[in-house]
């Protein structure tokens, strides 16, 4: 029994002496754990600053913004005014027209909100281009499946000819009115084609080029629109009160009508499908995020620039035509007519009704300014 017991004892002290070294190991490994994450801590903290501020610099360069340069603008120039010569189309004139032969200077704002308007959507169509590397049909192409791909396509080509056709006919009446009646109206159809096929054709020699062609027609714009506008002289405080004020007066059907196609005619939905292409004409690296950044800010500048001309131009043809046609009768228009011995005066009537008025007269009217 005596024995039993000393071996009974000898088992408890066997067992508590390897419990304690059981915790004595755990203890040491624990604190050795500790100490070494403290070292890397320190390590990280104290030994290495010039790898943690080149890291910390590699990210602040990503979200920093490109400095401006004006040699970087001048490279990323040419699509903006490629793109806003769409705003400056016979539709548009005609809708100057008829926004100052309705309301005078009271719809100016309605130009001035929907070229906003038109460069926020630019803005969007660029960065897609400029960002994924595909325009925005071929992103449609790729998302949508086939019935939204076609139903998108046909309102499209809607689109286009309904903007097509103003383009067409404007120009043809433009070669009718230069040429005093010697160009007729379908041959001025036929060259207009012609200058389709012309520029395609200018488009084989570089899309610089063809920018600058257009840069050029949108300067001519600016200068002889300019000039009517000096010549016209129409009241620069009603021009003020018109952008700045939005209102439209006695707002008749006919001014209603003429906000709804003031925005028709400067917002296009293929204008926007041709911005997101033309933005890839410029060799971008999509791998790096500032030259990304970099793009979208100097494609923006540009648009912004270009939007700003093609809103100027508008808000002259949309002024001269107020301060020239608003209230006035077919005989005022008439005696005008006679007075500059223009050979279109039978275009308006010897009564004193109001005039009716639409693209063919507007020209026969800035004829003898």
């Amino acid at each position: 029994m005596e024995q039993d017991l000393k071996t009974m004892n000898a088992s408890h002290e066997e067992y508590d002496t390897i419990k304690q070294i059981e915790k004595d190991e755990e203890e040491t490994a624990t604190s050795s754990l500790v100490g070494n994450t403290a070292k890397s801590i320190n390590y990280e903290s104290t030994s290495s600053p010039e790898q943690n501020d080149k890291i910390a610099d590699s990210d602040d360069d990503d979200d920093k913004s490109p400095r401006f340069s004006f040699r970087k603008l001048w490279a990323y120039t040419g699509p903006g005014f490629l793109m806003s010569i769409a705003y400056l189309d016979p539709g548009n004139i005609e809708s100057d027209l008829q926004s100052g032969f309705v309301a005078e200077f009271k719809l100016l704002w309605v130009i001035v909100l929907a070229t906003f308007l038109g460069l926020l959507l630019q803005r969007l169509a660029a960065r897609l281009g400029v960002v994924t590397g595909l325009h925005l049909a071929e992103i449609c192409y790729i998302e949508y499946p086939m019935v939204p791909r076609v139903v998108l396509w046909v309102m499209v080509e809607i689109a286009i000819i309904g903007s097509d056709m103003q383009e067409v006919i404007g120009t043809a009446i433009a070669y009718n009115l230069l040429s005093s009646g010697k160009i007729p109206l379908f041959v001025g159809v036929l060259i207009t084609i012609l200058d389709t096929f012309i520029f395609l054709f200018l488009d084989k020699y570089g899309l610089r080029k063809l920018e600058a062609v257009f840069a050029t027609l949108i300067f001519i714009m600016a200068v002889t629109f300019g000039y009517e506008y000096v010549v016209a002289s129409p009241d620069q405080v009603g021009i003020v009160k018109g952008v700045f004020i939005p209102g439209c007066g006695p707002c008749t059907t006919k001014a209603k009508e003429q906000i709804i196609g003031i925005l028709g005619a400067v917002i296009m939905p293929h204008n926007i499908y041709l911005h997101s292409a033309l933005v890839k004409s410029r060799d971008i690296n999509r791998d790096n995020k500032k030259e990304i950044k970099e793009a979208n800010m100097y494609y923006f500048i540009e648009s912004a620039l270009a939007l700003l001309v093609s809103c100027v131009i508008n808000i002259f043809v949309a002024s001269v035509f107020a301060e020239g046609l608003y209230g006035k009768s077919n005989y005022d228009i008439y005696q005008q007519c006679e007075t500059r011995d223009s050979p279109y005066s039978d275009v308006f009537y010897e009564n004193t009704t109001v005039v009716e008025m639409d693209i063919y007269k507007g020209g026969v009217f800035l004829g003898f300014i």
